[in-house]
């Protein structure tokens, strides 16, 4: 099997025939679909005339074809397996192909597949080539008309994008619904679904006075799942009118929930599909972290209406112009909606562990790629959470005047175009009057620039030196590096006085909180006239994407821990905190010396949980260690059974030394109050569980008799879980095992539910977890062909329980190598995905090195799919 062929950003051509519009009809049977499709094109004005005509296909099975009405012969056209290709076509031509699918069949949910009896489709990025012979590319922007047609009483509900504008009965009980959309668009955005499904209607009315009808298709049992979405989508569309001034252009908004989705959803235009996962949610059923997640993620697909919709990207290299764009303001509405400072640290922890990571390995690429193999393996932490990143720093440089300047230029110049990163970053160049062109070094350079830090102050003439030095790791095809510009927004806090100091930096005051800028390789800054010997705050907010290395000592990262105006930088002391005890204790177990708990960091945990606060989202977020995950980044060699040993050791060495105090700090956060997802009450259950998690964690008498009442009464899904998991994670197997049962009996019928199950027995510490997950994967509940259920069984154990998918005897590689060869062959993208864990085999000691490695190159040496074949060739490059 010879190797797939790259696709280069640089080798790209405008298309040599566009498509004014789309007229699509489908004839909907579970193995033999038949799709008509009437495309009227003509020739690209930057294109020379007598081009053949190539439009992209997959898995089609051509029935008819004609050209301006007359049919044509075998001979006229070519059909291999990228698609379709005519020798000669006029200027402007209409080309009628009628194809038929098999949905029923469709495993890799690409294309039009069924999930549960419901015809769904899922174009982005190269899905639509899997229904019809099309130049399947997002620069191909075109106006649609579709027609469904399905059986009256299997699928009652025939939906498309756009408005409805006829429909009807038909003979043999089947029936009829015609859409019309009137904005051009690319046909990654097309959508249908059909099926038995019942809605839930609203309404919203514009800030012009216009009254937009919303609907939330669901399956019959889930109606009372939609409430929260709902209210979320009418807070997102108020939210994204009142700050970038944009209404929504259609007169009907739709979601449809699905549970069969390789993605958390889809922004296709006026009908979003989404993952059941990221819409459905119940106090019973749902968590607050789950009830979060779905405001951010319909917050996310309906912010894509303007950033990726009406304005869409030129080809796929430029991805991130929509995504990071979009993940950076979902990132704002969530921050607006609940706590600023603990969206920031939850949103910082998240991408400085996986990101990061990722930034780190052997598929580490730029935010816009230069080349790709397949386009999918590219919806990457990189492009979505680096993109927006990028985009904050952008933000934060231009001012949020001039970039919602930028953002309304940007929206009213390239409206209903398909664009480039470049002519997003020009709107906010020519708004603001900057020069961003050092800046766009963002966009093309892959890897994470480092900073290390070193200050002194000079008692003698009231000055602060700070010198940074920026650099940024070789990474795969970039051995060199250039300088970026870099914001660093910063404070200095008076070691007397404990507050922030005025900062003046060349004749200028910055105030107590201000931004410097890092543009070349090393920079030294002088503050004058400070009054005392301060500690820098730096990077505050994670202001940007970067490692810092500053030598602060452990009184020092006590010191910002209590005092530290900036909640970012207060969380991120207590994580340096703890991490140099970790060190300390991986060293020590590595060594097989006595642990010895710094009692600096019992002092400094002491001082946050008996001293009063008012944001207990954030002293939450404080009171939790560093990840097993984020400890090993900061490793040179991966020690597994160290990190964890190590961090074991300080979770039973707080709860010890403070059992009292997190007592306290849990039984004063308990409430009978009903429950509901609002911040406050997030915060409360918040602090009063990790309370809870450190008694569990030396099995007090008493945390064990609030964990067991806890699960018991059943008051929301948060507590419940989370008492759930920390019995099931104890020593007491007896005790974990019957409310494990009384769990799945319970909610056997409820596929989310089912996943927290899942879940649960496959991130347990103890050594016996893989003969588990091998056990559940023979579960009647459970299927390869769910992505859900993969990522919560399979995928919850090799990047959630790193001690056991790391065992020496190399049986947790196995199992997932051999769980990717069986997707590969049903669902590319989702095996593409799961393999990773794999692919960091060279951050390990040498006989987990040698049996990671063994594995990729079983994995290589089946017959690949493009997806998984480009990221295991990556690793063992």
């Amino acid at each position: 099997m010879s190797a797939p062929q790259p696709v280069y950003r640089f080798d790209y051509q405008a298309p040599a025939y566009r498509v004014t519009h789309t007229e699509l009809t489908f004839d909907l049977a579970p193995t033999a679909t038949r799709v008509k499709a009437r495309l009227h094109l003509e020739r690209h004005p930057d294109r020379e005339g007598g081009l053949p005509l190539e439009l992209q296909g997959e898995r089609l099975e051509l029935k008819a074809i004609a050209l301006d009405g007359q049919a044509l012969d075998s001979g006229d056209y070519v059909i291999d397996d990228k698609g379709l290709t005519i020798a000669r076509v006029p200027e402007r031509f209409v080309l009628e192909t009628e194809v038929e699918i098999a949905p029923s069949e469709n495993t890799a949910l690409e294309g039009l597949y069924q999930s549960n009896g419901i015809y769904c489709t899922q174009c982005e990025a190269q899905g639509f080539r899997r229904i019809t012979f099309y130049p399947d590319r997002p620069d191909v922007m075109a106006t649609f008309s579709t027609t469904i047609i399905g059986d009256q009483q299997s699928e009652p509900v025939l939906l498309c994008n756009g408005n409805p504008v006829d429909k009807g009965s038909l003979e043999d009980g089947r029936h009829f619904a015609t859409w019309e959309d009137p904005h051009p668009k690319p046909c990654y955005l097309f959508a249908l679904v059909a099926g038995d499904l019942k809605k839930v209607e609203d309404h919203f009315t514009t800030m012009g006075g216009r009254e937009v009808t919303l609907q939330l298709w669901v399956e019959e049992e889930n109606l009372d799942k939609t409430e929260h979405a709902m209210a979320s989508l009418k807070r997102a569309m108020a939210w994204d009118e009142q700050t970038y001034g944009r209404e929504y252009d259609l007169d009907l908004f739709m979601i449809v929930a699905v549970n069969d989705f390789n993605m958390g959803a889809m922004e296709n235009k006026g009908l979003n599909i989404f993952n059941s996962a990221a819409v459905l949610t119940h106090p019973k059923t749902a968590t607050d972290i789950a009830y979060q997640r779905v405001e951010g993620i319909v917050a996310h697909e309906y912010f894509h209406n303007w950033s990726g919709n009406r304005v869409t990207c030129r080809d796929w290299f430029q991805l991130s112009l929509k995504e990071g764009f979009t993940v950076f303001r979902d990132q704002c509405f969530s921050a607006d909606i609940t706590s600023a400072p603990v969206k920031r640290i939850q949103d910082a922890a998240f991408f400085r562990t996986a990101q990061f990571a990722e930034d780190a390995g052997p598929t580490a690429h730029p935010i816009r790629p230069d080349h790709y193999i397949e386009i999918t393996n590219f919806y990457t932490l990189t492009i979505y959470e680096k993109g927006a990143e990028v985009v904050r720093m952008l933000h934060n440089l231009v001012g949020w005047e001039a970039f919602r300047r930028g953002s309304d230029l940007y929206f009213e110049r390239f409206d209903g175009q398909a664009v480039t990163i470049e002519d997003f970053v020009d709107c906010m160049a020519e708004a603001s009057g900057e020069d961003l062109s050092q800046f766009m070094r963002w966009y093309s350079q892959a890897g994470t620039p480092e900073i290390d830090a070193h200050g002194e102050y000079d008692y003698t003439h009231s000055e602060y030196h700070l010198t940074l030095r920026q650099r940024t790791p070789a990474t795969p095809g970039q051995p060199e590096k250039q300088a970026l510009h870099i914001p660093v927004r910063m404070g200095l806090v008076g070691t007397k006085s404990g507050r922030d100091l005025t900062m003046t930096l060349d004749g200028e005051s910055l105030g107590k909180d201000g931004v410097i800028h890092l543009c070349e390789d090393e920079r030294t800054f002088v503050f004058t006239d400070v009054a005392e010997a301060p500690v820098p705050s730096l990077l505050r907010s994670f202001s940007a994407p970067v490692k810092l290395h500053f030598p602060y000592s452990r009184e020092d990262l006590a010191f910002l821990l209590a005092h530290d105006s900036d909640g970012f930088n207060r969380w991120d002391a207590g994580q340096r905190l703890a991490l140099l005890a970790l060190d300390d204790l991986i060293a020590a177990h590595r060594n097989g010396v006595e642990k010895v708990m710094d009692t600096r960091v019992i002092e400094a945990f002491r001082t946050l949980l008996t001293t009063s606060t008012d944001d207990k989202a954030v002293l939450a977020e404080m009171l939790m260690l560093p990840s097993e995950a984020y400890i090993a980044e900061q490793q040179p060699l991966v020690d597994v059974d160290a990190i964890h040993a190590a961090r074991e050791f300080v979770r039973q060495s707080l709860a010890v030394a403070l059992r009292d105090e997190f007592l306290a700090v849990y039984e004063n956060n308990r409430s009978q109050v009903a429950y509901a997802p609002e911040p406050e009450q997030i915060a409360e259950r918040s602090l009063k569980n990790v309370a809870l998690s450190y008694l569990m964690a030396i099995e007090d008498e008493q945390g064990l008799a609030y964990c067991r009442e806890q699960y018991e009464a059943d008051h929301n899904m948060t507590d419940v879980r989370h008492a759930l998991t920390l019995l099931v994670h104890s020593s007491d197997e007896a005790l974990g095992a019957s409310a494990l049962k009384r769990f799945g009996e319970k909610w056997a019928h409820d596929p989310l539910v089912m996943d927290q199950w899942f879940t649960i027995q496959v991130t347990r510490p103890q050594a016996d977890v893989i003969e588990r997950v091998k056990y559940l994967m023979q579960h009647p509940a459970f299927s390869l062909r769910n992505p859900n259920r993969v990522r919560a069984l399979v995928g919850a154990f090799a990047s959630h329980n790193r001690v056991n998918f790391h065992r020496l005897d190399g049986e947790g590689y196995q199992l997932l190598s051999d769980v990717v060869i069986e997707l590969n062959r049903l669902n590319p993208e989702i095996a593409a995905g799961l393999v990773t864990p794999l692919t960091r085999w060279q951050r390990f000691d040498e006989t987990r090195q040698a049996l990671m490695r063994a594995q990729l190159e079983r994995i290589k040496a089946e017959p690949l799919s493009p997806n998984v074949y480009e990221v295991v060739a990556k690793a063992l490059a």
